[in-house]
């Protein structure tokens, strides 16, 4: 089954060399646009706009002048969680948007659109004399931080070789990480600008708001001088350009066997979506506005219709749920008030503490990238929510019995600043990850855009949640919200043992069982119209499909 799309992928494989780092080396310019348009968008997580706004604002939050200008804000829990996660409000509502600019403009230009968006939401935070522009320019920035990290993840993995496209992910992943740890130690450098007391100058937060311009512009006029996604100009009928541009790409002639393999699985793609949509819904093919609308809508409910679907949803939304519900954005939007709670006094070391935390979530996330396929999902996602859940709860414990009297006890609250690294070290390596791996494996690929959406969309709209919450927690619960974030951080860890299937190594046409589908198997189906497809192009024929098929055999023989 599907033995067709295995002589391809094969064939493919056997040309393009090495995957991994070397692999990235080897194709130099591709990882170049890739390093290059990761200043902006990721395929999983958000990239370094977005790491470096999820936590700017944590050490900003801190800053005298800062709470002098905006005191009405930073003296109520409850706005102040406004304040902070209206970010995430509007990058919800950039991704929600962007779809359809990246189909109309091109991955390309609605980057481009993005950067603008993103810049004029910097231009009024760094202007800003008064919470109100603080609000806007928050809102306006994470729409385009979403648009961005939506049609970013979508022109890296177009224009990527297939063989290359997991260490991209690990590049989205570190690039996230270090916008954050950046940004935790810029914070920490310009707090000392006029001073660390009332002395302070606004400067000290101006220019964390302003150097977000630094990346913003040097993608918003690069990405002009970059190429048009392959992907995209086959959907406009621009075979010529894309086949160009994959050769250009690979550094090949158009000619070569490797680019007109990877230039007609594009083609082979394209069709296989466009027949798939005309099999499952034939009264909205007429490409008109309204029957477009009608059609994505039946798309998304069709998600909902079939039980291992609906499965497949529950996993994706739930496993986005438990990620952000472990507190690691209230630890990166509130650290510094955080640790100020645990026993370190002065601003400066409350900053100088956030500065680790950054730094061990960028260390963690190399191991798992390299040797996550080795190790498989469940058990690190799995060990890492036990770790977070019992870093919590300890210092639960130790901030319940010497909140009080932390200098007295300076040992307890050095140990629960620990405890809070190795929770950061615990989320780098695992949940940070892991859990969009699972979510990028477990849709069919006729529906995987429209389930990753819903995913990412439960992802950003708790991350809003927690984000405005946790001040109201801090102030209210005290060593309750440690509490709170440690059962539920237990509640993911037993959400993915009992569950969440194993991912690791499993095909498309083995998924359906993993997930227990009853009936018509969807993805032995697609499959199939898949291999049809490759057939009619040319990418496969009977005799390399039975050669495969010896081969395999008697590579088991040998085997056994």
């Amino acid at each position: 089954m599907a033995s067709g799309i295995a002589v391809t992928t094969s064939r493919r494989r056997a040309l393009a060399g090495e995957s991994g780092w070397r692999g990235l080396l080897r194709n130099r310019r591709i990882f170049a646009i890739a390093v290059f348009a990761s200043l902006g968008g990721s395929r999983h997580s958000l990239l370094t706009l977005l790491g470096y706004n999820q936590g700017v604002f944590s050490g900003i939050l801190a800053m005298k002048s800062f709470d002098q200008r905006m005191a009405s804000i930073v003296d109520n829990a409850g706005l102040k969680g406004w304040f902070v996660s209206i970010l995430e409000l509007g990058a919800w509502f950039g991704v929600l948007v962007t779809g359809y600019f990246t189909d109309k403009l091109s991955r390309k230009y609605t980057i481009e659109l993005a950067v603008v968006v993103f810049c004029i939401g910097v231009i009024v935070q760094t202007s800003a004399r008064g919470p109100q522009s603080i609000y806007g320019g928050r809102f306006i920035t994470g729409m385009g931080v979403g648009s961005l990290s939506m049609a970013g993840s979508l022109y890296n993995a177009e224009l990527a070789p297939p063989e290359i496209r997991g260490s991209l992910v690990a590049l989205q992943q570190l690039a996230l990480t270090s916008g954050i740890m950046v940004s935790f130690w810029i914070d920490y450098g310009t707090n000392f600008i006029g001073g660390t007391g009332k002395t302070q100058s606004d400067a000290a937060w101006r220019i964390p708001l302003a150097l977000q311009f630094v990346p913003a512009l040097i993608l918003g006029v690069g990405i002009l001088f970059m190429p048009f996604s392959p992907r995209w100009l086959v959907n406009q009928g621009r075979d010529d350009e894309a086949l160009a541009v994959l050769s250009k790409a690979r550094g090949l002639s158009p000619d070569n066997e490797l680019v007109q393999i990877e230039f007609l699985e594009i083609k082979a793609q394209y069709l296989f979506e466009q027949e798939t949509s005309a099999v499952k819904f034939p009264d909205y093919q007429n490409g008109s506005f309204r029957s477009n609308f009608k059609l994505a809508l039946a798309e998304y409910a069709s998600l909902l219709i079939n039980p291992t679907l609906l499965r497949r949803i529950m996993v994706g939304t739930v496993t986005m749920f438990f990620q952000q519900w472990t507190g690691i954005n209230a630890i990166l939007y509130y650290a510094p008030t955080i640790f100020r709670n645990l026993s370190l006094t002065g601003n400066t070391t409350s900053l100088l503490a956030t500065g680790v935390v950054g730094i061990a979530m960028t260390l963690a996330i190399i191991p798992t990238v390299i040797y996550v396929d080795q190790w498989g999902r469940k058990p690190v996602l799995v060990f890492g929510a036990f770790l977070m859940g019992t870093c919590h709860l300890i210092i639960a414990v130790l901030t319940g019995l010497y909140h009080n009297s932390w200098t007295s006890h300076a040992a307890a609250g050095w140990a629960a600043c620990a405890l809070v690294w190795v929770f950061a070290l615990g989320f780098g390596f695992s949940w940070g990850p892991c859990s969009w791996v699972i979510i990028a494996e477990i849709f069919p690929l006729s529906v995987r855009g429209k389930g990753l959406s819903i995913a990412v969309s439960s992802n950003l709209m708790n991350n809003f949640i927690v984000g405005q919450v946790t001040p109201t927690m801090i102030d209210k619960l005290g060593f309750g919200t440690f509490v709170f974030f440690g059962v539920f951080s237990l509640m993911g860890g037993f959400f993915i043992l009992f569950f969440v299937p194993e991912t690791k190594g499993v095909s498309l046409e083995e998924m359906e069982e993993v997930f227990g589908a009853t009936g018509k198997n969807l993805a032995v189906e697609a499959a199939q119209r898949l291999e049809a497809i490759h057939r009619k192009l040319g990418l496969v024929t009977d005799e390399n499909v039975e050669g495969k098929l010896y081969h395999d055999e008697r590579a088991s023989d040998e085997k056994a």
